[in-house]
C-alpha cells in the first residue's frame, strides 16, 4: 500500500529538509537562467529558521520527507504574497504544486488580512511555473527586468471574499 502525500504548517524541525529540498528543486532554474547564485540557492540555514518565524510556510510530506513547499506572507497593503513554492523533481506534474498554493492561499486569507489578493512571481523563462500560475487564476501584471539574463514576471489573483463579505461593486 502506498503513502499518501499530507501537507502541513512546517516546524522549525523541517528548516535543513525544506533548505536541502530548495536547493535540489532550484538547479533547474539556476540553469535556465545561467546564474548559480540565485538567492533559493545561497540562502542559508539560519535565514531558513528566521523565515519559518515570520512568515507562514507549509510543507508537503510523503512518510517523514519533505517533498514540497511554500511560502508566504500578508503585507500592510493586504496583499498575500507567495513565494519558494517546490516540488520534488520526482513528484512533479501530479497536482502537488497547485494543492501547495492553493493551501497558502487558505492559510493566509484564514485570518482575514488578505483584502487585496495575491502575488507572486517567476523567471520569463519558466515556462511550466507561468502555465501551473496561469492555470489558477494568476494574470501577468508587470515585468521587472533584474539584468540582461532574467526577468522577473509578476503575477497577481483577485482574492475571494471571506464568508459575511460582500465583494464589491463597480
Amino acid at each position: 500500500m502506498g503513502m499518501s502525500v499530507t501537507t502541513s504548517v512546517a516546524t522549525e524541525d523541517d528548516a535543513e529538509r525544506i533548505l536541502k529540498l530548495q536547493f535540489l528543486c532550484y538547479q533547474g532554474e539556476a540553469e535556465l537562467y545561467g546564474d548559480w547564485t540565485i538567492d533559493p540557492l545561497t540562502q542559508t540555514l539560519d535565514s531558513m529558521r528566521t523565515e519559518l518565524k515570520e512568515h507562514h510556510v507549509l510543507v508537503a510530506r510523503l512518510g517523514d520527507e519533505v517533498v514540497g513547499s511554500v511560502r508566504g506572507r500578508v503585507d500592510a497593503d493586504g496583499v498575500g504574497r507567495i513565494g519558494r513554492l517546490m516540488v520534488h523533481p520526482r513528484m512533479q506534474r501530479h497536482g502537488l504544486g497547485s494543492r501547495l498554493l492553493r493551501a497558502m492561499e487558505q492559510q493566509l486569507a484564514s485570518d482575514g488580512r488578505v483584502t487585496a489578493g495575491y502575488r507572486l512571481f517567476t523567471g520569463h523563462r519558466s515556462i511550466g511555473n507561468l502555465r501551473l500560475y496561469q492555470r489558477l487564476g494568476y494574470r501577468q501584471t508587470q515585468v521587472e527586468e533584474v539584468n540582461s539574463r532574467l526577468s522577473f514576471i509578476v503575477l497577481e489573483k483577485h482574492s475571494e471574499p471571506a464568508i459575511g463579505q460582500f465583494a464589491a461593486t463597480a
